[in-house]
């Protein structure tokens, strides 16, 4: 698989989760809206790590600090504080200690918040990524 082609393998996997988020969200199950949506700004990270590292394979990991940091991706402060915020979402939805104080907490208002801003980070992300035609 060449560079353009991993790349897209990652970025085709990352649209389609984020369609399975949206029907999530429309059906009301926002702490999974939001586990999906945190796949969604993995795979978005994985594609961009692979585009800046020659089509290695990224980091074996869930952590999108450490995926960002991997593919020297420069972040704002307020980008690393909601990277960080969105790891809890793979945890806090994965494992029965923490699902139930999530999907207290996790209303349509705070889903609405974040679904936006992941959608928002993957397009902004998307957007680094660019082949000379």
């Amino acid at each position: 698989m060449n560079i353009q082609e991993h790349v897209k393998y990652w970025l085709d996997s990352a649209k389609n989760d984020m369609g399975a988020a949206e029907q999530l969200f429309l059906s009301e199950r926002y702490d999974w809206c939001l586990f999906i949506g945190h796949l969604v700004t993995e795979k978005t990270l994985k594609a961009f790590f692979v585009y800046k590292n020659d089509s290695k394979i990224p980091p074996k990991t869930h952590n999108l600090l450490k995926l960002a940091e991997a593919s020297d991706l420069p972040l704002t402060e307020d980008q690393k504080l909601f990277l960080d915020q969105v790891n809890d979402f793979n945890l806090e939805t994965r494992y029965p200690e923490y699902r139930n104080e999530f999907y207290k907490f996790c209303t349509k208002e705070f889903a609405e918040v974040y679904f936006s801003k992941i959608k928002e980070f993957a397009s902004w992300l998307t957007s680094q990524i660019t082949f000379d035609k």
